[in-house]
């Protein structure tokens, strides 16, 4: 379903304004959304926002019953995703190792930062699509779409992952806030949901 709204997307992007990603994980979305920038000739550049840090590790421990440490969890994932996007993107995004909210801070003030391949780029301006797949909870899903909503053109395109109606996090009740917000229209649920900005 993402890999269709993602394709609907990024071929309905209205201006060449900066794609951005909230959360990697290993690269798969990313590879998918590098695809289609390439497969549909958009000049759009890439932005990923990423800690490699997942849910358990502000203990230290392990991975549930495992005996994997989340620090050799993190290290790993975050190998694996600059080896997928090395292998398999044309269109190299720029990946930046930072949770969302110091991410869009800087986006805001216009910060230069170094990505994880050692490239210096200036973040801000205007964004045309943004596909939020980060923290999931309603507070921090909701400051994502907040942060977005200062910087998405007219036309351009959220896509949240995990917002199926069912969804056990706490996005079904962010997404019916979106849908009553004027500003917005719901584009499609496939089963998760794409918005426009109007």
């Amino acid at each position: 379903g993402n890999i269709f709204l993602m394709k609907y997307a990024v071929e309905n992007l209205p201006t060449k304004d900066p794609i951005v990603e909230i959360g990697s994980f290993c690269g798969l979305s990313t590879n998918v959304i590098s695809y289609f920038v390439r497969n549909f000739k958009k000049e759009n550049d890439i932005f990923c926002s990423d800690k490699w840090v997942f849910q358990g590790a502000e203990n230290g421990g392990y991975l549930g019953s495992s005996n994997i440490s989340h620090s050799k969890y993190r290290i790993y994932v975050k190998e694996t995703f600059a080896r997928n996007i090395n292998f398999f993107s044309d269109k190299k995004p720029y990946p930046i190792e930072l949770f969302s909210d110091d991410f869009f801070k800087k986006w805001l003030n216009k910060s230069k930062v170094v990505d994880i391949f050692k490239r210096n780029i200036q973040l801000g301006g205007n964004i045309s699509f943004c596909y939020i797949d980060g923290n999931h909870t309603y507070e921090f899903a909701k400051r994502d779409f907040e942060n977005v909503n200062k910087h998405l053109v007219s036309g351009g395109f959220i896509l949240f992952d995990d917002s199926v109606d069912s969804d056990p996090f706490g996005l079904t009740k962010l997404m019916k806030e979106i849908e009553k917000n004027p500003d917005y229209k719901l584009v499609m649920k496939n089963p998760n949901c794409l918005f426009q900005r109007l």
